[in-house]
């Protein structure tokens, strides 16, 4: 039986293809959705928190009503000490002994981030503009953009303007004291990234991460019950409501390319498809160095597509352990972190620069078990580490030893983990690249960097979700604004095959 027509293709069915897919199916466009996986999520499974699910993407798709709800809509954030000194973070209050010099100082500085990020947020959900005149660009979106940034008063612009590129290390010693918050704050801001605290402009990511919300709170970190997953297991309800065809094991082998226009997809096993248009939620750098190849771009454009820095910096662990741990009294429900202080989180990238592995990896811990047990006893550790190398020059080397340094750290913040592990599951950055096919095991599909970052991301002249050949779009986290389980370049990229039709 021949396969039906459809109007679009999507290719890659994580968050942004699902939103993506189904922006396009709820305005009357046949879509056919393809993953190469036994099911879809994507990249999805790399994460354990929500910190950035698009609003637009959770109303438009009725996530609620297909099976969406909170174990937690704001975690409270623990920064571990191993002698029991524990900060309990919620929101702007403290709770430990911190001096109350610190305290004030924090509230302060976390309300004016808040306040600068909260500028910036609106910049997340649209295409990213020109600079050139007469293009298109939003300009009364940008202006409102600007008067908000101004109505801040002149002082808080110019500190804006001031710490916008500046590195964390010295935001946070201008301001704080107390070595465990330091760590935890400069943690936070290079989670996920390929820069230590003293880099250059490792504040802005931080901004980022401060623009986004779960639930309408900003800057809370949610956990869906059931996991993460429960978050792409609606959106596939909510695309199948909508009329989308979802086929997974269909891995795109290439994309079809005739007379300088994209027609459609052949398959691994050679099964040909044609469309009017197709959408990639894959990495750029795959899309156009893969699926389409060199031969049909721009010489120029491939090679700075070959540039482009897509560096790895984190590893996923999950743990089983045959009973519940002690991190010397923490809460168990919270977020949890291991990070020592500023002058740790940078020791720890800086072996890393060099393909080796840090002897004291910062943490990231959640208990899912703690919010939801398990009937046997059995507890569930998910752990992002960082820093991990991504281009070791032996690999199995690496992850052992890289494993070794995690259980150790656990170890001395929960005397006695260890002994309880009865399995360990380690993803260095080179394994997130094999099994999820992000460049360099990079989780925003390429480094959310100054210089890669809004009408330069993922390259300038294909930075508004518009392939440089007809008929191909791209909605990866690899475009503006970036990574995280959000939606948002799937959904900005539906907006803007909506503008040009």
């Amino acid at each position: 039986m021949p396969m039906p027509s459809f109007d679009t293709i999507v290719i890659g069915a994580g968050p942004n293809g699902l939103a993506a897919a189904h922006r396009l199916a709820s305005r009357g466009v046949s879509v056919l959705l393809l993953e190469a996986g036994d099911a879809p999520g994507g990249g999805a499974g790399l994460a354990h928190l929500s910190y950035n699910l698009d609003p637009r993407v959770e109303k438009a798709m009725d996530l609620a009503r297909h099976g969406l709800t909170w174990a937690s809509r704001d975690l409270a954030t623990t920064v571990v000490s191993p002698d029991g000194r524990h900060l309990r973070l919620q929101g702007d209050r403290v709770t430990g002994d911190l001096p109350e010099t610190d305290r004030a100082a924090w509230t302060a500085l976390r309300a004016r981030l808040l306040r600068f990020a909260a500028v910036l947020a609106p910049l997340n959900h649209m295409a990213p503009p020109r600079l050139a005149r007469n293009v298109g660009n939003p300009m009364v979106k940008l202006a409102m953009i600007g008067l908000k940034a101004r109505m801040m008063g002149g002082a808080e612009f110019r500190e804006l303007g001031r710490i916008l590129l500046t590195n964390v290390h010295d935001v946070l010693d201008d301001e704080l004291t107390d070595p465990r918050l330091k760590g935890a704050l400069a943690f936070e801001a290079t989670l996920g990234g390929w820069l230590g605290p003293r880099s250059p402009n490792s504040l802005l990511p931080w901004l980022v991460r401060l623009s986004g919300e779960t639930a309408g709170v900003q800057a809370a970190h949610g956990l869906p019950k059931g996991g993460m997953g429960a978050i792409t297991e609606a959106m596939v309800r909510a695309v199948t409501a909508a009329g989308v065809t979802l086929r997974c094991k269909a891995r795109v082998a290439r994309i079809l390319v005739e007379g300088e226009k994209v027609v459609g997809v052949v398959l691994q096993g050679g099964e040909e498809l044609r469309a009017a248009r197709v959408v990639s939620s894959l990495a750029p750098r795959t899309t156009l160095l893969s699926l389409i190849g060199a031969r049909h771009l721009d010489a120029g454009l491939v090679t700075r597509m070959r540039h482009q820095k897509a560096r790895g910096g984190a590893a996923r662990l999950h743990l089983t352990l045959r009973g519940i741990p002690d991190f010397m009294g923490a809460n168990l429900q919270d977020r949890l972190v291991i990070a020592g202080s500023e002058h740790d989180v940078e020791r720890s990238f800086n072996p890393v620069k060099y393909g080796k592995v840090p002897s004291h990896p910062g943490l990231e811990i959640v208990i899912p078990t703690a919010h939801e047990p398990r009937a046997d006893g059995r507890h569930h550790l998910s752990v992002i580490a960082q820093f991990a190398p991504h281009a070791p020059a032996d690999r199995d080397a690496a992850r052992a030893e890289m494993l070794a340094a995690c259980l150790a750290q656990l170890d001395r913040h929960a005397p006695g983990l260890a002994g309880l592990v009865e399995r360990a599951d380690l993803l260095m950055p080179y394994d997130i690249e094999d099994r999820y096919g992000l460049p360099g095991g990079q989780w925003h599909a390429g480094e959310l960097s100054v210089e890669q970052m809004l009408f330069l991301r993922p390259l300038p002249g294909i930075a508004q979700y518009r392939g440089p050949l007809p008929g191909l779009w791209l909605a990866s986290a690899g475009c503006h604004p970036g990574g995280g389980i959000s939606g948002t370049p799937g959904w900005n990229a539906a907006l803007a095959m909506e503008a040009a039709e």
